[in-house]
């Protein structure tokens, strides 16, 4: 199973979110940003995604959200949803959103 997982939920209609485009970026020490991984949510809006196991550093999924609200045909104000956080030692991240079309949060899972 990879390091890091995901699992998006639509607050607006209940349901989980499937089919959304997702990006695993790493924040380098020299300012830039790499593309480690990239993968769509499954049908119950999960997503394993990256190495087995990721360097200590900054990282960002990146969902795109935008996308996923056009293909229901509503409107959204956020058409990507960032999610920064930093990897240390843990053996396991999870990145849970909760998704509406003019909000989002997030917290760490377990």
């Amino acid at each position: 199973m990879s390091h890091l997982t995901t699992h998006i939920l639509d607050a607006t209609a209940g349901t989980p979110a499937p089919n959304v485009a997702v990006t695993l970026h790493r924040h380098l020490e020299g300012g830039g940003i790499e593309s480690v991984a990239e993968g769509f949510t499954d049908a119950d809006g999960r997503l394993a995604i990256g190495p087995d196991l990721l360097d200590p550093g900054m990282y960002a999924l990146t969902f795109a959200t935008g996308a996923y609200f056009a293909d229901r045909g509503v409107e959204t104000f956020y058409p990507l949803a960032t999610v920064t956080f930093t990897v240390a030692d843990r053996p396991h991240y999870h990145v849970p959103l909760l998704l509406s079309p003019f909000a989002y949060s997030t917290y760490r899972g377990s």
